[in-house]
């Protein structure tokens, strides 16, 4: 496996794709693209986070840029500590879902973002040409350390004037954690016990990087929570992902909520706050538009990832946005997925509505979504996507990314893999053999 380059950072398995090397020169074009501006420094538990963090963090003074270490944090209290610090980006040294061994830098600007197409491509560019310039021993950077930067993230959340904390306090909450021994063992006990919730039961909760199953928030790895949910009679079960900003949730019957559901609560919390439209990807389910009509308002779909979706909730001034792989977007705390949020938003909603995890999830419609894939070989995928076009020119496809067909009782979704010499097929029905039916009569269609 290549060390992975995008707009968003490097990514690779830490000693044969990741190397000091590599981890250097591109931190070096980071710290250059800022200017040598003030930088936040986070990882996650991996155990590679410390080594990667030394090496980033010296790469940057050398630069000029001074840094602010944050130590083991979620990222999304990385990108909150932007904000705090003032700062001119954050380097978030985590590969978020990837086995153990992997490891990555995710590059956030001033804005507390994730880099667009262009700031990454600035990035790549200096690090390609190695155009950076180290400073002589009077201009190197300083850093310091913030012990702090949780508790400043909860505050934050705290002061959102739609949580309320001693509401959810007075309901005796009692909740399940599974954060595969990642940075939500540290983040989401805190976040529980400043709103007031006492009986918190965990299990893979050691910050060691040592992930007790496949670290993806995936149904199929999830077993282990909802028998403890179910065990301990708990009213909630929460999962994160190792650096902590996906959320996939368990209902008080020990049942799968659903990942793609989680954000589909808290667009249906804040749209019952304030009005406004709501943003996510085009991979993401129906369910949103279903949120959205219900409180009169309109969910709009961006190409997939979570820059993508910010630049779409920008462009349509959207109160809240996400992903369908847990990810909740809440423009009032910033720009970013974040797991801390949504755990706060649904355990405001179970108070206030006063109904059960269980209850809740079924007010809401059922959609099954399915994922397969068209290998390439020798097929040239422009020209499938080209077809897929046109075969289904009458229904007006969506070729924001790829081709989305949108059907009566689902919907088809064909896109090119950044990774593998296939096209993504992802379809979404009223029922499993809906969604396989759906996606079996677009894939026969281009073929």
């Amino acid at each position: 496996m290549a060390l992975m380059i995008s707009v968003s950072g490097i990514r690779g398995i830490f000693g044969t794709d990741l190397t000091p090397e590599n981890l250097s020169r591109f931190t070096a074009a980071y710290g250059s693209w800022t200017g040598g501006g003030k930088v936040i420094v986070g990882r996650d538990t991996r155990v590679t986070g410390q080594i990667c963090e030394n090496i980033v963090v010296a790469t940057l003074q050398s630069v000029g840029c001074d840094v602010v270490q944050v130590g083991v944090s979620a990222t999304p209290t990385v990108a909150m500590a932007v904000h705090k610090h003032d700062a001119a980006g954050a380097i978030i040294i985590s590969a978020s879902h990837n086995p153990a061994e992997w490891n990555a830098l995710k590059l956030l600007n001033a804005k507390s973002e994730f880099l667009n197409a262009e700031e990454g491509r600035e990035v790549m560019n200096i690090s390609e040409e190695q155009s950076y310039r180290y400073k002589g021993f009077d201009q190197t950077g300083s850093v310091e350390t913030d012990t702090e930067a949780l508790d400043y993230h909860v505050q934050k959340i705290l002061e959102l004037p739609y949580i309320n904390r001693d509401l959810i306090a007075s309901k005796n909450f009692s909740v399940a954690l599974d954060p595969v021994n990642g940075t939500g063992a540290i983040a989401l006990p805190a976040m529980l016990e400043a709103l007031g919730v006492e009986e918190i039961y965990s299990i893979n909760d050691t910050p060691n990087g040592l992930f007790a199953h496949n670290p993806e928030p995936l149904p199929e790895h999830l077993q282990d929570i909802c028998a403890l949910v179910r065990e301990k009679n708990c009213d909630l079960g929460a999962v994160t992902d190792p650096d902590a900003d996906r959320l996939a949730l368990i209902t008080n019957k020990g049942n799968l909520f659903g990942e793609e559901y989680t954000q589909a609560a808290a667009f249906d919390f804040i749209l019952d706050k304030k009005k406004g439209n709501c943003a996510t990807n085009l991979s993401s389910s129906r369910v949103t538009e279903d949120i959205a009509r219900k409180h009169g308002q309109k969910c709009y779909r961006s190409a997939v990832g979570e820059i993508n979706v910010v630049e779409k909730m920008k462009e349509v001034e959207a109160v809240i946005g996400g992903e369908g792989n847990g990810g909740v977007i809440n423009p009032d705390l910033h720009y970013g997925r974040d797991s801390l949020v949504g755990v706060a938003i649904f355990l405001q909603l179970l108070a206030e509505r006063e109904v059960t995890s269980d209850e809740y999830r079924n007010t809401l419609p059922d959609y099954v979504m399915r994922k397969s894939k068209i290998p390439l070989a020798d097929i040239d995928a422009d020209a499938i996507l080209e077809k897929a076009e046109d075969v289904y020119r009458d229904l007006g496809p969506d070729t924001t990314d790829g081709v989305k067909i949108d059907f009566e009782d689902g919907w088809v979704h064909l896109r090119k893999s950044n990774t593998e010499p296939i096209i993504r097929v992802y379809s979404e029905g009223i029922s499993a053999e809906k969604a396989r039916e759906l996606a079996d009569e677009v894939v026969d269609a281009v073929q």
